[in-house]
């Protein structure tokens, strides 16, 4: 189980997160909604470790494993991932040979044989371009294809614990509907695996069908429930429950 205990983090000095709890069983889906400042993607890049989000106080633990104590790249191979919500682009590198490298330092080994008909497979189903293996990562995509080449990532390294940072955000109907049935798709192939979707948004979350909806606001979980939850949030919006917050 991924438990996280009162975590506290500061950005440049001001804490954003002040005493989240939050704990996700192997194989459970669950969103993280809240309003913009709220805290949800400084979880995330806490989480996976980024420099710039500093822990004051709490804990993070997976498998009896000190999430905290390790590095990005050992988060990584310990099975964490994170879809950004603006993935970068990489000149000279391209997306056949980063994913290859990125198994690789996973312990996935494949000979290319293996690996370049498991890609094809892979990029049949999410509707990626063959055509892009060969082109530098992300180099020219749109945002709808960065956010399928996201997923891509996904469902070829098949973590552990997957976190998804507005992964629909700019994008129009059918490309949700694409990322969505890509996660899912990932999903089926690891039953085991956590994910855990930061979001605004209904419509992702009626294609993902998350187990438990928590509501993220001043740095810490202040509401969870089920699906009957986002829709109350989208007639409603936050301000009923962050109202009644000091």
């Amino acid at each position: 189980m991924l438990a996280i205990n009162n975590l506290h983090v500061t950005v440049d000095g001001k804490e954003i997160l002040t005493g989240l709890t939050l704990n996700v069983k192997p194989g459970e889906r669950v969103a993280i909604m809240g309003p913009n400042g709220s805290g949800k993607s400084t979880l995330a890049f806490t989480l996976m470790g980024h420099p710039k989000y500093v822990v004051t106080a709490g804990s993070v633990m997976w498998s009896g494993e000190d999430v905290l104590a390790l590095s990005p790249d050992a988060r990584s191979r310990l099975g964490m991932f994170l879809s950004f919500q603006y993935p970068a682009s990489i000149n000279g590198v391209t997306l056949s040979n980063f994913l290859r490298q990125a198994m690789i330092a996973h312990g996935k080994r494949l000979s290319l044989p293996k690996f370049r008909a498991a890609l094809a497979k892979e990029m049949q189903t999410l509707g990626v371009d063959p055509a892009f293996a060969e082109r530098e990562l992300n180099v020219g995509f749109s945002g709808g294809e960065k956010k399928r080449v996201e997923i891509l990532q996904l469902a070829m390294l098949q973590p552990k614990i997957a976190i998804l940072d507005e992964t629909d955000s700019g994008l129009d109907i059918d490309a949700i509907r694409v990322v969505a049935e890509g996660v899912n798709h990932a999903h089926a192939q690891n039953p085991e695996m956590c994910t855990i979707v930061i979001t605004h948004y209904q419509r992702i979350l009626d294609y993902l069908k998350p187990d438990t909806v928590y509501v993220l606001a001043s740095g810490k979980i202040v509401k969870s429930g089920g699906a009957e939850l986002i829709t109350e949030l989208e007639k409603k919006g936050y301000g009923w429950i962050t109202g009644n917050l000091q």
